[in-house]
């Protein structure tokens, strides 16, 4: 490094430490000032573009919707309840040139669930009314000036309706359908052999009175077999011969689920640096509404701040308990590309649903996965802009998080305390500050496409730092991010086995591809090199 650059550095390390001063950390802007729509469900493709997507039972008559096109069924040219019509339901955004396309959406999608298939495809399932059996699929286009669009299956519908459902890719690539208001079974897309549904009790023993257990907290295991979370309950659940291998102790503190609004992340998986294995998983539930809340329409009960933890491969695993700084309802949890966990959007008190909380929760946490319980929290810089029911947050392959939608009311409403929402936002997490960003490793060469158990290589450049040692490399899915959970989410570190100088400031690593399916199931990830807690921006890879 010369002199020169050294000194560049040492000054920007200072000013920022001097310009930090009491400001809590990390940094917000705003991507896009009218999206259109706000988004109640969102995901990151492998393109680097963006699908929003609201619901679709809301009169184009009154005025919510920036206006992109007309497709009047022509059939019916008077009727202005017919879909496609004037408004857009569903946008594709362009991360690189901020250009928005509108998609056509022809059924609705209100509290619908998706998944992303191993072709990079988007696989969209159920909604409300005339959607709740329709499945849809959203095929990525590399630009959004290209012709790609939303999709109707035709020829086939899901066997229930399906309305607060989840859903979670699984080892083979198939989906697994779970769950639904009043549906207390799973099904599969595509089908299984004969279609149908297969009863799930357990979703039965976790409603209660205010149901509680919808859009359960579903997370795949490295052992091939399904963490299930509903209310206040969970299981193992052994999906290919329906039985339930395991019930946890209940996690105390109350209701956790949809109307309750918790969140639930499974933490980063991580090897055996000696034998390449994934043996253990650890979940994190947290937050949610106090019970009655959401049946008594009370908006001004405080929201849980505890959160609960267990390692759910454990012989015989407890939950342990720890505090947010606050109560929070409706936060939702994105995976960094660190390890470390953001809880972000949400409200401090009431329960999910339309004009039923209060009290927004403007600044995030982090939570510091590998930190001593009592040291993993910490308060990040706040938004100004409140989002609450109907709000999203999806990882950004730049190591951004895309916060979109809030919209707390039954139709579009920007006169009221808290508007519907249709600003685009980006927070940046403190690896993103001035100094971290001069310091960050660059992805050089990445193969496009790896296979489970083999050793790929990946080159990377940088400063003095980052060459020197090894870096982490660690895998992040795109998931389907709606109703404070994210669907399909997690974190796949993987092994670096040995590196060698390219040039002065380029290394390149070996790295050994996760061992199977259960661990990564087929699809695209973003790969990022973390070196000293400092992300690269992520280069797409596809694990066939």
């Amino acid at each position: 490094m010369k002199p020169s650059r050294f000194l560049l550095l040492i000054l920007i390390w200072m000013m920022t430490m001097k310009s930090r001063g009491a400001d809590l950390p990390g940094t917000w802007e705003v991507l896009v000032e009218n999206a259109g729509i706000a988004s109640m469900h969102t995901v990151v493709t492998h393109f680097n573009t963006v699908v929003l997507l609201d619901r679709t039972d809301l009169s184009p008559t009154e005025e919510r919707y920036q206006k992109y096109h007309c497709q009047i069924d022509p059939k019916n040219k008077q009727d202005p309840q017919t879909r496609p019509d004037c408004y857009a339901y569903s946008v594709y955004y362009d991360l690189a040139n901020q250009n928005l396309q509108p998609l056509t959406i022809n059924t609705d999608t209100w509290c619908s669930s998706g998944q992303v298939l191993p072709d990079g495809t988007i696989l969209q399932t159920g909604g409300d009314n005339d959607g709740i059996k329709k499945i849809r699929k959203f095929s990525p286009c590399e630009t959004t000036s290209s012709s790609c669009d939303w999709e109707e299956l035709k020829d086939i519908e899901l066997a229930e309706g399906r309305w607060y459902a989840t859903n979670q890719i699984l080892p083979n690539g198939s989906v697994i359908i779970i769950g639904g208001k009043a549906e207390v079974s799973v099904e599969l897309f595509p089908p299984r052999h004969g279609g149908g549904v297969v009863s799930f009790p357990f979703l039965a023993e976790a409603v209660n009175d205010q149901m509680d257990n919808l859009y359960p907290y579903v997370h795949l295991l490295p052992n091939g077999h399904l963490f299930v979370f509903a209310n206040n309950k969970s299981v193992i659940y052994d999906y290919t011969n329906n039985i339930v291998l395991k019930h946890y102790p209940e996690l105390e503190g109350g209701p956790r689920n949809y109307p309750s609004a918790g969140s639930s992340v499974m933490l980063a998986l991580t090897p055996d640096m000696e034998s390449g294995v994934y043996s253990s998983a650890t979940i994190l539930v947290c937050g949610g509404a106090q019970y009655g809340a959401y049946k008594d329409m009370n908006t001004s009960v405080p929201a849980q701040s505890s959160c609960g933890r267990i390692v759910a491969t454990a012989k015989n695993p407890v939950w342990e308990m720890e505090e947010m700084p606050v109560g929070r309802i409706m936060g939702d949890m994105v995976m960094l590309p660190t390890g470390d966990v953001v809880i972000i959007n949400g409200a401090q008190a009431g329960s999910q649903g339309f004009e039923q909380a209060s009290k927004p929760c403007l600044s995030p946490v982090l939570y510091q996965s590998d930190e001593p319980m009592g040291s993993r929290f910490m308060t990040l810089a706040p938004s100004s802009v409140p989002r609450m029911y109907h709000s999203t947050a999806n990882l950004l392959p730049d190591g951004r998080i895309l916060v979109a939608g809030s919209n707390s009311h039954a139709y579009y409403n920007f006169s009221t305390k808290f508007p519907t929402e249709l600003k685009v936002e980006a927070f940046s997490p403190t690896y993103l500050s001035p100094w971290n960003k001069i310091m960050r490793p660059t992805i050089e060469e990445l193969p496009e496409k790896i296979n489970y158990g083999e050793t790929f290589d990946i080159v990377v450049s940088g400063e003095l730092p980052v060459v020197f040692g090894y870096p982490e490399v660690n895998m992040a899915s795109a998931p389907f991010a709606t109703h404070s959970f994210s669907q399909g989410q997690r974190l796949v570190k993987l092994v670096v086995l040995s590196r060698a100088i390219v040039r002065l400031g380029t290394v390149r690593f070996e790295c050994l591809a996760p061992p199977d399916r259960s661990v990564a199931p087929p699809g695209y990830y973003m790969v990022f090199v973390v070196k000293d807690g400092v992300p690269s921006v992520a280069k797409w890879v596809q694990i066939i």
